[in-house]
């Protein structure tokens, strides 16, 4: 393998939802510019292989996590981040869908960090003009973990998740766990004093092309499964615009790329931590 693919070799992707597995079905995708199958047997193992230049079938390590099924092409394979909150037992645990788009998948993880465009591409829900300004956050890398975490952000909205009934200022917590990987947590209207999480897994297909697996845990008792993938998917049919429309479509992560500004603090953040790292699949480093 090549030297900017190896760290992304030894990790965990998503291929898929759990929930979205069916015994004896075996479905194609592709997964770092390879061609893979993962399957399920009617006794509920599931199975990933890839496949080589030559036609052969190699196993590949199996993790079903977080709501996801993940693969590695590593025979021992980095552990996982944590989310404990899935362990809890009153949380709903719902699979937005996956989307296949044409973009660099660290361009949607950065869109997913991205507060200043929630009042003008999602007015109404997650904000609304004139109250447009980012407050101040906080922004640190976890050295222990090597993961990006920030918070005090907060937002005016309007409806920040299916569950609210009225406007409020919605907390936020951010974590990015891996390159592709990132995790929200937001203020659950239900019960305040607890977050939900809302799960960003990217499965990166190509450098110019991804799919995105969106994982709910929420503290819910009012929706249906479907009424929170239909608020869940409204969001991100939102964001297809501003995806789509990247130039150019892998990550710019060289320095003299960077214009930043306190609201673009997280974004910075996360190109410079990228750009420490050896990655190179999906970016662009000129």
């Amino acid at each position: 393998m090549s030297k900017p693919l190896e760290s992304l070799f030894d990790d965990w992707h998503p291929v898929s939802a759990a929930e979205d597995m069916e015994p004896g079905r075996l479905f194609d995708t592709r997964l770092l510019a390879r061609d893979v199958v993962v399957g399920q047997t009617i006794d509920g193992a599931i199975s990933g292989h890839w496949k080589t230049d030559q036609g052969e079938l190699l196993p590949m390590s199996v993790l079903e996590k977080y709501g996801a099924v993940w693969l590695s092409f590593s025979e021992a394979p980095k552990p996982i981040f944590s989310i404990p909150e899935f362990l809890e037992p009153d949380r709903r645990v719902v699979s937005a869908g996956a989307t296949r788009i044409n973009t660099s998948g660290l361009r949607a993880i950065e869109n997913f960090l991205d507060m200043a465009h929630f009042p003008f591409i999602h007015t109404g829900i997650l904000g609304a003009e004139p109250l447009t300004e980012v407050a101040p956050y906080n922004v640190e890398i976890d050295e222990t973990c090597n993961e990006i975490v920030a918070t005090e952000c907060r937002f005016a909205q309007p409806k920040a998740s299916a569950t609210a009934v009225e406007p409020i200022e919605a907390q936020y917590t951010y974590r990015v766990t891996r390159p592709y990987v990132a995790i929200l947590y937001k203020t659950c209207p239900p019960d305040p004093s607890r977050r939900d999480v809302l799960c960003l897994f990217v499965q990166p297909t190509e450098e110019e092309w991804c799919i995105a697996h969106t994982l709910m845990c929420y503290i819910d008792e009012v929706n249906t499964d479907e009424q929170l993938r239909r608020f869940q998917q409204t969001i991100f049919g939102q964001d297809l615009m501003i995806l789509l429309n990247h130039v150019p479509k892998r990550l710019p992560i060289a320095p003299h790329r960077e214009n930043p500004v306190k609201a673009d603090v997280l974004a910075s953040t996360y190109r410079r931590w990228l750009r420490d790292s050896d990655l190179q699949f999906g970016a662009t480093r000129d």
